[in-house]
């Protein structure tokens, strides 16, 4: 397994090193142009920080603070930004051939090749995929697809779902905040998620015998439910901008039955809690569950956009040929920085999806024995670098902590030099999901930081 200390070597020494306020006076400069050039529909708007150089774990402002990154570009940079190998991959090819319109280029067919061989048992070997430049771009396309597969037109998806935000994607997500923009695409159904802290049903597992599951095979496989013309059931297995949340055992498996009794597609949304981020290369991986598709993007690409769709091959036969083109999808020098990523994250000798399982694993019990003597801490969960710490402003009843308090914690974490951002039904969820690549010491001060702030209300 790779050392602590060849780690520290793959980002900058000494973070957190916080120089000026937060933001500081060149941070405020670019602040104040956002409004003017860019629109503010895209999350983070015009609040700090600014961004403006990143190594590994470790993002600098143009004040020249040095914070450490729990977010990894929300789950992008799974190997950390500028890893060595992959900027020198980056440069070989530059030199070759970055943009090949829809033509085959060797570099597309080779990264095609290494998805297959790394999906999840049952997948592996036995898929085609699709190439996209975003996860929007790539359930977009399972959609599509899944509509054309079978001739059927609905598509069950989950409370707290984030699935995209175009017309397809955007139909599936739930998040209030991403919708508003009038009719979508019709015909989704919304059902229950598995939230075990705040059980819709008010049960508890495992004496709730999966009540959430059973209710998704009522709603299937039951006449004059309005699920009549089902072509796929789409789901995170382990659902991030919804709360950070992990499904009981059992529950997935459950799931993939009631779509197989139904006869329509299952698909997996792994575009953020894949490429080894819970600590195997796919989350679905922690069940016996073998999906029909399965999407994924954000820590595959890292420094460059590379997302797809996997999906079983007997299906793609039933495609027409040359009927979803994509321009920009699969360019060169994107399949190689993806392969490169690939090739890190499952080198045997470093080990590094393993060590996010150990590493994680401690630093999950190491939050929940600092939240028994919080207050407002009323869980902690998680797999692997993907850990939710749920904030409440009582545990008893378990009222979610205010907007603007959430807001004031997540503002002092930045001023300490940790960058975090919040997820959740109620926003009330501060997500560690930093690069693989990060040291156990930087995880342990980013954890001690929220720790110490939130031991102040």
């Amino acid at each position: 397994m790779i050392t602590e200390k060849e780690l520290a070597r793959l980002s900058y020494m000494g973070a957190p090193n916080i120089l000026t306020t937060v933001p500081g006076p060149k941070s405020m400069k670019v602040l104040g142009e956002v409004p003017k050039y860019e629109s503010l529909t895209r999350p983070g708007g015009a609040n700090p920080p600014v961004w403006d150089d990143g190594f590994g774990a470790t993002v600098k402002d143009p004040d020249g603070n040095i914070f450490i990154d729990m977010t990894a570009g929300v789950a992008v940079s799974a190997v950390g930004r500028r890893h060595p190998l992959v900027i020198k991959a980056m440069e070989k090819q530059m030199s070759k051939i970055m943009h090949a319109i829809e033509a085959v280029h060797s570099r597309r067919n080779e990264l095609a090749r290494k998805i297959s061989n790394i999906m999840p048992a049952g997948l592996r070997g036995k898929c085609v995929s699709y190439f996209t430049q975003s996860g929007s771009g790539a359930v977009e396309t399972a959609i599509k697809f899944a509509h054309r597969i079978t001739g059927k037109s609905q598509i069950v998806a989950f409370h707290g779902a984030y699935h995209g935000v175009w017309c397809g994607s955007g139909a599936l997500t739930a998040g209030d905040g991403y919708r508003g923009y009038g009719p979508m695409m019709p015909g989704v159904i919304h059902v229950p998620y598995a939230y075990c802290y705040r059980c819709c049903f008010g049960l508890k597992y495992p004496s709730c015998d999966l009540q959430c599951a059973k209710y998704v095979d009522y709603v299937l496989n039951t006449p004059y439910t309005a699920a009549n013309d089902v072509a796929a059931l789409i789901i995170e297995p382990q659902q991030g901008e919804g709360g950070y949340l992990i499904p009981p055992p059992g529950y997935l498996e459950s799931i993939k039955k009631s779509c197989e009794k139904k006869g329509c597609l299952f698909i997996a949304d792994e575009v953020q809690s894949g490429a080894g981020r819970s600590g195997k290369m796919w989350s679905i991986e922690y069940s016996n569950v073998v999906p029909d598709m399965l999407t994924w993007g954000k820590g595959m690409g890292g420094d460059l956009p590379m997302a797809g769709l996997s999906f079983r091959s007997d299906l793609a036969a039933t495609l027409p040929e040359a009927s979803q083109p994509g321009t920009f999808a699969a360019n060169a020098l994107s399949c190689v920085v993806c392969m490169t990523n690939i090739d890190i994250l499952t080198d045997k000798n470093d080990d590094l999806i393993s060590r996010a399982a150990q590493l994680g694993a401690e630093i999950i019990s190491e939050l929940q024995a600092g939240a028994r003597k919080i207050d407002i801490i009323g869980d902690v969960r998680g797999r692997g670098f993907f850990i939710g710490v749920e904030l409440v402003k009582d545990k008893t009843s378990r009222e979610p902590l205010p907007s603007d308090a959430v807001g004031t914690i997540l503002g002092e974490l930045l001023s300490q030099g940790v960058t975090c951002v919040p997820c959740g039904r109620y926003h009330n969820v501060v997500r560690f999901m930093p690069p693989l690549v990060i040291t156990k010491e930087y995880l342990m001060k980013a954890s001690q930081i929220l720790l110490n702030i939130c031991k102040k209300y």
